[in-house]
């Protein structure tokens, strides 16, 4: 069996604490792996090591930072077939998704090649007599990111990219369900250019998250992950003086009006709801027509489509709509959710319980399922699935749909889906949710645009990746300069009037 490792000042580390956590294949049940879980020791180390390499790394200018992530592009566009084999191995993703995955975190660090630009600070001359006023951008020293499951390459890339980019060390602890890309990652930035000891990968679980947030030299952090463990970690590092963005669960409508193109939103709604097993923070998860005609064609749309979706292992080909969840734990879930729903009154319309791949029994595959009828006391609207469900939430007039979403405690994302300009300008204005497509389901930003959600999805004031990022990852120091000329006075006792 593979044993993992570390990344800590430019080569693979063992671990030394003894403890290690299994890494499944989800498409058969097998461990394939298993990665040590980092104590505090091993984590205060690599923090010491990252703050000694951060001075001069801080230190060089921002061109040549850009440069490393110039050569880090061309190694990603490299190697991406063999990140996406690693990805989907530990994952379960399709190839084409695990691609996918690797490719909006590349956009991040494209990005990322322009820090020169976003670093330039204000310059006001002649700001009062003899006195000149400008601004620096400068790296905080030793910044950290957690980073989910669920996108192994994206997430990590676009906390790293920025991160690094700013001049800073960064210590990135991955999630250990899926932790080979991210060491892969680190490798490439090594053969990029980047200095030992600046990217560090430290593989744990909550012992390493708990001395992120309690390590003095640590100065930010950045975290992707659910509602909860967000909460946790913003509380925490806060409180101990940190700077903290966290993202956090999600539950995201897509209203479908009356005028819609009925094919368009069911081809929509199957692609966003079910692609990646549903393991996506920005995947539909509620539909909402508007009018019981538009939800009944709706149905009507969507359960052929979900009945014809394929399900199976990476290995099967591109042809693939989805793979397994990611965990035995995360399959229970999703089922016993599929069966409260049941209990709870909704219309089972497509069941996905018994799906069964023969020679993937073991596997954790769950088949598309598709309720109707859902209220919003149910637990299926109430909790974030995390899985291949989809719940349709009828509502009677526009503003019933638009208040079913701005009534619900997350708001990543929200799409809706008409022909009618001023309807779909009002949603864009009202709707208190952070990312919004019209006519687009997953409204994820390009990364010259920033990612955040509102409400219990989002902590902090910066948003990812764009600019947000790069403020996120400095801080501002403004200088005021005086350099007298002529006669020189005394001292003066009082601030001067501006001429």
């Amino acid at each position: 069996m593979q044993e993992l490792s570390h990344w800590i000042d430019g080569k693979h580390v063992k671990g030394t604490s003894g403890r290690f956590a299994d890494v499944f294949n989800p498409a058969t049940g097998e461990v394939q792996a298993r990665v040590p879980l980092a104590s505090k020791a091993e984590l205060d180390a690599a923090v010491a090591s990252s703050a000694k390499a951060q001075v001069t790394w801080g230190a060089t200018n921002p061109q040549k930072r850009a440069r490393v992530m110039m050569e880090f592009v061309r190694l990603i566009n490299r190697d991406i077939d063999k990140l996406a084999e690693a990805l989907s191995r530990e994952h379960g993703k399709t190839i084409p998704d695990a691609k996918g995955d690797v490719q909006r975190g590349l956009e991040v660090i494209e990005f990322c090649i322009g820090a020169p630009h976003l670093l330039k600070g204000d310059y006001t001359d002649g700001a009062g007599p003899g006195i000149d006023m400008y601004s620096m951008r400068q790296p905080l020293g030793v910044v950290a990111g957690i980073t989910p499951f669920n996108f192994p390459a994206m997430i990590p890339l676009w906390k790293m990219g920025p991160a690094i980019s700013c001049g800073n060390a960064f210590i990135l602890k991955p999630s250990e369900r899926d932790p080979s890309v991210p060491l892969m990652l680190a490798e490439l930035l090594q053969e990029a250019g980047l200095p030992d000891g600046i990217c560090q990968v430290i593989n744990g679980d909550k012992e390493s998250v708990d001395a992120i947030l309690d390590n003095p030299t640590i100065q930010a952090i950045g975290f992707v992950g659910s509602t909860p463990i967000a909460e946790y970690i913003y509380g925490r590092g806060c409180t101990n003086g940190k700077r903290v963005q966290c993202f956090g669960g999600a539950k995201n409508h897509m209203i479908i009006m009356p005028d819609a193109d009925m094919d368009q939103a069911a081809d929509a709604l199957v692609g966003a709801g079910y692609g990646a097993a549903g393991e996506r923070c920005m995947a539909i998860s509620v539909a909402v027509p508007v009018g019981d005609a538009t939800a009944d064609a709706l149905i009507a749309k969507l359960i052929p489509r979900i009945e014809k979706l394929k399900v199976g292992p990476y290995t099967a080909g591109a042809d693939v709509d989805y793979g397994p969840l990611v965990t035995a734990a995360a399959k229970e879930r999703v089922l016993g959710l599929i069966g409260s729903g049941i209990e709870q009154g909704a219309t089972l319309a497509v069941d996905g319980r018994g799906f069964s791949l023969q020679g993937y029994e073991n596997g954790f595959f769950v088949g598309p399922t598709l309720f109707d009828n859902v209220t919003t006391d149910m637990d299926i609207y109430q909790q974030e699935i995390f899985g291949p469900v989809l719940s349709t939430l009828r509502a009677k007039t526009y503003e019933e749909a638009l208040g079913y979403a701005m009534d619900n405690q997350y708001g990543n994302g929200t799409a809706i889906f008409t022909r009618d300009g001023d309807t779909a300008r009002d949603f864009a204005s009202r709707i208190n949710v952070g990312m919004v497509g019209i006519n687009v389901p997953i409204p994820v930003p390009l990364a010259y645009h920033t990612f955040g959600g509102w409400k219990k999805s989002g902590f902090g004031d910066l948003n990812q990746h764009g600019p947000d990022a790069f403020r996120f990852y400095t801080r501002t120091k403004t200088v005021t300069a005086r350099w007298p000329s002529g006669l020189k006075e005394g001292g003066e006792f009082h601030f001067k009037q501006m001429d």
